[in-house]
């Protein structure tokens, strides 16, 4: 990636940051990503977009009239929090309700399901859609990622909102449209993370690999890179396998990863839209160039989304948009909105309770031991890195860095205002979740916060207590992730940590949970980002589990050492 960074930790921040003031006229920054510029008009469904950053023009470069209402940006790669998710939800709200759309990724499905429930408790209508069109990701469509096929599905059901559609139709227009969208991608090459030495993979000389993610992760299998023409039938071969019988029409987009420019991607349509005349398809508005992009990933994907005859998801995919990177017919002036959005962004929590004085000393000391964790993930952050790059996105170290970095945080400020620790780790768990996004982000905010409902802000933290604050802490993460132990995630070590806790104590349930931890190596993962690679990941332990394993390690008592 070209080197135009900062603080690679406030890249994501930054880009989003001049995004809004270059196109001023179209999006207006929130706490958590951006929103039209213009009014809605009251009643509209309100549709919201995200995901991780990095992947520009989605999801930020497609708000503006026509298409969505806002949209939630995480860090690269990573899935928004659900706090952050809910605020760009709240200020593109206008009384119709809200439809989250996103790709298929645990991160984002923790995260944005989240937000819906916090809207839905505060009385608004909040639907969630996930987008699950990378054909070569799993077998089962419904298992599938949600790539380049976002456009086509996020554009038709945004047009549905934007003609006044109500939510139960803008919602049933939105899976229409993903049952019908299909895609398949070809990677030249891996991209680098803001800041990162290296590419988080590598292509040999004459290869490719197929199958690729948008998020960094390496293709699904590898062959002979070949010319234009060959990769296009093959692109088109794919798709069209599972085409609906008798399919006459088909909105197309070739879409360029970063590094593969329109030039080359034009030389591809080229074929492909001769494949299609032959074959009797209509390509309804093609779209050419780079739309779900992975920094600077050298590759391009085929995405079809099928069209039935006389089918209204046609007349929605060629609808009037006005957004930064889409723009398609004519679309009236809009009235620009008059709320004032900076409250959202500067919105602090109110001031703690005091917790009693033997609650403030554990405060104290569990503020030293989130100092403690800071310090052990940034020791491994390479490392957890690498371990992630195996079978995702590369990104676990840097997720858990910034969770860590904004934990700490918000705990010396809890402990400044005379929190307790149930208080303090409540808020640092929060601070977590939103600073992390991503699973990770999740699980761990999840963890404190479970941890600090358990102490309180009255009762001196015993050893009993302690025990009890871990089951739950595990018992949340379980019950947020879904995983179970064998399914190669940090489970694998957070279960046998809490089981041998109450028994043996706290250097022996670190030393099970290293121990588990390595274990993941002889197995494959089934949950998580890293299950659409199977067998790629044997021989890796899974870098949650380890993470988890090295924070417990250090976290050991000097009396149980």
């Amino acid at each position: 990636m070209a080197p135009l960074t900062n603080d690679a930790r406030r890249f994501a921040r930054e880009a989003i940051g001049g995004f809004a003031a270059a196109h001023a006229d179209l999006v207006r920054p929130v706490h958590g990503g951006v929103v039209r510029a213009s009014a809605t008009p009251p009643g509209q469904v309100a549709v919201v977009l995200g995901g991780g950053s990095g992947h520009y023009p989605a999801f930020a470069g497609w708000v503006g009239p026509g298409f969505a209402h806002g949209a939630a940006c995480g860090e690269i790669f990573a899935s928004p929090s659900a706090g952050q998710i809910a605020s760009v939800a709240r200020a593109a709200e206008n009384g119709g309700g809200v439809l989250f759309g996103f790709g298929n990724y645990a991160g984002d499905v923790l995260h944005f399901g989240q937000a819906a429930q916090r809207l839905r408790a505060e009385g608004v209508d909040a639907r969630v859609l996930t987008v699950t069109d990378d054909l070569a990701s799993h077998p089962d469509p419904s298992q599938r990622r949600g790539i380049a096929g976002d456009l086509t599905v996020f554009k038709i059901m945004c047009a549905a909102a934007e003609r006044g559609a109500g939510i139960d139709e803008v919602e049933e227009i939105g899976r229409r449209a993903n049952a019908a969208t299909r895609t398949l991608g070809y990677a030249f090459d891996g991209c680098t993370l803001p800041g990162a030495p290296r590419p988080l993979f590598s292509v040999a000389p004459g290869r490719m690999a197929l199958g690729l993610g948008i998020h960094g992760e390496p293709g699904l299998d590898e062959a002979e890179l070949t010319d234009a023409d060959t990769i296009a039938d093959r692109l088109l071969d794919g798709v069209l396998k599972e085409a609906p019988d008798g399919a006459r029409r088909a909105a197309v987009l070739l879409n360029g990863l970063g590094a593969t420019k329109y030039e080359e991607l034009f030389v591809v349509y080229r074929r492909i839209a001769e494949r299609l005349a032959a074959a009797g398809i209509e390509a309804v508005a093609p779209e050419v160039g780079e739309h779900v992009t992975s920094l600077d990933m050298a590759g391009l994907s085929l995405t079809l989304t099928f069209f039935e005859e006389d089918d209204e998801l046609a007349e929605l995919w060629r609808a009037p948009a006005l957004a930064p990177a889409f723009r398609r017919g004519h679309i009236a002036p809009r009235p620009d909105r008059t709320d004032d959005l900076t409250e959202t962004a500067t919105t602090r929590p109110p001031a703690p309770d005091p917790g009693s004085p033997a609650s403030r000393r554990a405060a104290a000391r569990a503020a030293d031991a989130l100092r403690t964790v800071r310090a052990t993930v940034a020791a491994h952050e390479e490392r957890l890195g690498a371990l992630d790059a195996v079978g995702g996105d590369g990104d676990h170290g840097i997720g858990m860095r910034r969770g860590a970095d904004a934990a700490c945080e918000a705990a010396d400020r809890a402990l400044a205002a005379g929190a307790g620790v149930g208080t303090l780790l409540v808020r640092a768990g929060e601070a977590w979740s939103d600073g992390a996004g991503g699973t990770s982000g999740a699980l761990w905010g999840a963890a404190l916060t479970a941890a600090g409902t358990v102490t309180g802000d009255r009762d001196p933290v015993t050893y009993a207590q302690l025990v009890r604050a871990v089951r739950e802490s595990v018992d949340a993460i379980v019950r947020l992730g879904g995983a179970r132990p064998g399914d190669k995630t940090l489970v694998d070590a957070a279960v046998p940590f809490a089981e041998r806790l109450p028994h043996d104590g706290w250097a022996a349930a670190a030393a099970a949970a290293t121990r588990a931890a390595d274990d993941t190596a002889r197995t494959t993962a089934r949950l998580g980002r890293a299950r659409t690679h199977g067998g790629r990941t044997l021989g890796t332990p899974d870098p949650g589990a380890v993470s988890f394993a090295l924070i417990v390690t250090a976290l050991t008592p000097q009396e149980d050492a």
